[in-house]
């Protein structure tokens, strides 16, 4: 089979060049003056450079600047809407590499902080740390598909500590017209924007914080989007007129009921565990269904079994398998999180104020996806045919796969404004 010519493929930095400009032009509309949309692709820049920090004095000095006040200025005073950043980086993500088979996934990061003016910040407990530490939390959504992962929107949770002390708001440029809301609540308005906003995702995804949250099940319903959604043991539904714990139901299950089944490929190989589920009663949605997925961890010696339960909505076609794919997927934001902290500053800022902390996780956001898309646009498929020498000579970007981390795809590329 003949080889084909790679000489047509861009080079690195051919690529890299043409998908940043693409970039700075859909946030250009952001900016109120030109001058604040050059420094926020320096901001930009400064992210994806390979630095080991990426807070005001490390962007600065790799921008060549002797202070970091042009930085802090961007995220402080300037005039631009973060909003419409937002809104280009989902429009930028759906363009690129959404399909309909895709996912939103919610979840939580804590973001460790010492003393008490950084907006949002108390004693409160931090997935990150594993504990109760002094923090502030943002809740994210991401998106995941067949090209990678990457976050689409954040919101600031506020805890009540805050926003019952006017005075201490005031402090830190929380909008008068923000109040407090619990972290589902939170969700559910990226949820609705989101996918008002075109985003099309085969099953929306979240841990028991967000299932066991009936409003947040219901709007999706109320929209037709399938869901994959822990809850916890004592959640209740009805299963053959009866109403139940999920735990409950989860002890009448027979050895028959069970298939072992891969929630996806980890580390170590295929994550298998033995999975039943159970049609459950709700309000008729006509070719639609309600089950209750039980997942069982493998047995080893003594050890008894861990559950985890899951309420899904889905078509009534849809398979045990391909809801155990959904939910598998769910770790995608974990890797989202780790990313975006380990490669582009997530967790990096040194801002206090409400709208600094939105405007740095918004570019932060932008330049990992970025990346993700990078990362996919740079995949070229090995062609196909039946001699392996040949296809073992021909390897043109293969390393660049979307499976690789982002960190290593940065520095096979070398990968640096």
């Amino acid at each position: 089979m003949k080889q084909q010519d790679t000489s047509s493929f861009p080079s690195a930095e051919e690529l890299w060049t043409a998908e940043f400009q693409d970039v700075c032009e859909r946030i250009g509309p952001s900016f109120a003056r030109s001058e604040t949309r050059k420094r926020a692709q320096i901001y930009l820049q400064g992210l994806l450079s390979p630095i080991e920090r990426k807070n005001g004095w490390q962007l600065a000095e790799e921008a060549g600047e002797s202070t970091p006040y042009a930085m802090q200025y961007l995220l402080d005073r300037a005039v631009w809407d973060a909003e419409h950043v937002r809104d280009v980086l989902r429009a930028y993500v759906r363009e690129t590499i959404g399909e309909a088979a895709g996912m939103l996934v919610i979840d939580e990061t804590g973001f460790l902080k010492k003393g008490v003016k950084s907006v949002g910040v108390q004693r409160q407990y931090s997935g990150t740390a594993g504990r109760i530490e002094n923090c502030q939390v943002g809740v994210f959504l991401s998106y995941a598909c067949s090209h990678g992962h990457t976050l689409l929107d954040r919101a600031l949770y506020l805890p009540k500590s805050w926003t019952n002390d006017q005075k201490r708001c005031q402090q830190a440029d929380v909008p008068a017209e923000v109040g407090f809301a619990t972290k589902p609540v939170l969700a559910a308005r990226m949820l609705w924007r989101t996918l008002d906003g075109g985003v099309k995702a085969s099953f929306v995804l979240g841990d028991s914080v967000y299932g066991s949250h009936r409003p947040l099940r219901e709007g999706l319903e109320a929209r037709w989007q399938a869901y994959a959604l822990a809850v916890a043991c004592k959640e209740k539904v009805e299963v053959a007129g009866t109403r139940k714990r999920v735990d409950q139901v989860a002890r009448t299950l027979s050895t028959m009921d069970w298939q072992r089944l891969s929630a996806g490929d980890g580390s170590k190989g295929p994550r298998l565990f033995d999975w039943a589920w159970v049609e459950i009663v709700g309000p008729q949605k006509q070719g639609w269904k309600r089950w209750l997925v039980v997942r069982r961890s493998l047995t080893e010696g003594a050890k008894p079994a861990d559950l985890a339960y899951f309420l899904v909505f889905a078509p009534a076609a849809t398979t045990l398998w391909e809801m155990v794919s959904a939910i598998g997927s769910r770790w995608t934001v974990e890797q989202c999180f780790e990313e975006a902290k380990g490669e582009v500053g997530l967790d990096e800022y040194e801002v206090r104020s409400f709208h600094g902390w939105y405007r740095h996780i918004t570019l932060s956001m932008l330049a990992h996806a970025f990346l993700t898309i990078l990362r996919a646009h740079s995949q070229v498929d090995l062609p196909q045919g039946e001699e392996n020498e040949e296809k073992k000579e021909w390897k043109p970007f293969l390393s660049h796969a979307p499976s690789q981390t982002l960190s290593g795809f940065k520095r096979q590329r070398g990968l640096a404004c």
